[in-house]
């Protein structure tokens, strides 16, 4: 699409992507990180390297009133150091939290974090409430990750609408409350931003360092200035699970919740996930001369119909918990021919594909999950993993 001629032979052309919201740590210059261990609780950020990820004309973001003051307890940071990166996350079971499955994964093209690096810090600017993710100890934090995704397309087709993330805790960090997960269809969000009725909670890295700040109101459509509905809707590949809103949202704002409140309090209606953008190029004879600043057309975020009807499965899923059973499980499932990658005991994409292959095969409800359920339903994990291992001795 040629957005204007800038002389003969040269053009700026434009095509729209999704930049995360994610704090990548590695691209700030002073960052608060400094000893690679925890954030730490500076005031508001003044570094010239600190940004906003998304500020639509006036910076709506305020400290959080008091009327969300529980909203502190039911919420916290999800950080890796190895990974370099922070997001948000929020309570949806006592040992269950949600984010955007971009935090814990890779993108298409990029590295695979490793989960057991990561840690859920619960109302991190009074309580601190530590927990790892559950199997960590075991290397077998992957298993209690679901995820829309496990490796998203930030360009068209824009996967925005699998970024979402559930993840079981090796302890119940969430005992204060949790944030109950509301359906509503794409119009009636629509009438709820309208009136004025939604809501963002989230932290932000050039905000109110690692507090939380709320932002209200959030404006939603489906065309904006630098796109309309007809361009958006064949940029992504679920545009009936996406919304597109004007939240206000800096680094580390990923994963944190929409919100409408309802007569049990705040209620997630999505997942806040990255600024669906228009990146400019200046070409010369077809080649890139010059990268332009990027224009942002709206904040996306994941409606909480993509993933509110998987979190009962997951609630209910026991993962397997060591690398024998996960060799068993790829075994049988390579016998079945629906396997094609190394038995080698790693719960990967191609593993959780074989798995929702089966689940379809035998009408189940589709999870990709690595559990005990599947591997007995196969025919397997009749001998205890302990006895196995002597035997095979």
């Amino acid at each position: 699409m040629a957005d204007g001629a800038k002389c003969a032979g040269e053009r700026v052309r434009g095509r729209r992507r999704l930049a995360l919201s994610v704090l990548a740590l590695a691209c700030v210059a002073a960052s608060p990180l400094s000893t690679l261990a925890w954030p730490s609780r500076p005031g508001k950020a003044t570094d010239s390297a600190v940004q906003p990820v998304a500020v639509f004309g006036t910076d709506d973001r305020v400290p959080l009133p008091a009327k969300y003051k529980a909203m502190r307890e039911k919420m916290g940071l999800l950080f890796s150091v190895r990974g370099r990166s922070v997001c948000t996350a929020f309570c949806v079971a006592h040992n269950v939290v949600a984010t955007a499955g971009h935090c814990l994964l890779k993108i298409a093209g990029e590295r695979t974090q490793r989960m057991g690096d990561f840690w859920f810090l619960r109302d991190y600017d009074a309580v601190r409430d530590v927990a790892h993710i559950a199997g960590y100890t075991k290397g077998m934090a992957a298993l209690n990750v679901m995820v829309g995704s496990m490796s998203l397309n930030v360009d068209p087709p824009i996967e925005a609408t699998r970024d979402w993330a559930l993840v079981r805790l090796a302890r119940p960090a969430c005992t204060k409350g949790v944030l109950p997960i509301q359906v509503l269809p794409s119009d009636q969000i629509l009438k709820e931003a309208e009136a004025k009725r939604v809501f963002q909670i989230a932290y932000h890295r050039d905000y109110m360092q690692w507090k939380l700040a709320y932002a209200q109101p959030c404006g939603m459509s489906r065309s904006f200035e630098h796109a309309d509905w007809s361009t958006i809707s064949r940029d992504f590949s679920d545009p009936e699970a996406l919304i597109l809103h004007t939240c206000d949202t800096g680094g580390a704002s990923s994963g944190s919740p929409l919100l409408i409140d309802t007569d049990r309090g705040p209620a997630v209606i999505g997942i806040n996930v990255g600024t669906y953008e228009q990146a400019r190029v200046l070409l010369q004879e077809g080649k890139v001369m010059k990268r332009l600043k990027a224009d942002a057309v709206a904040n996306t975020a994941v409606a909480s119909s993509a993933f509110a009807g998987k979190l009962d499965a997951f609630l209910q899923a026991v993962a397997l918990s060591s690398p024998a059973q996960v060799r068993e499980l790829q075994t049988l499932l390579k016998d079945r021919q629906l396997f094609d990658g190394k038995v080698d005991g790693n719960y990967g994409a191609e593993l959780r594909l074989a798995i929702e292959a089966y689940e379809k095969a035998e009408g189940l409800q589709v999870t990709g999950l690595a559990t005990v359920a599947i591997l007995k339903r196969l025919g397997g994990g009749i001998v205890p993993v302990g006895r196995a291992k002597a035997q095979r001795r």
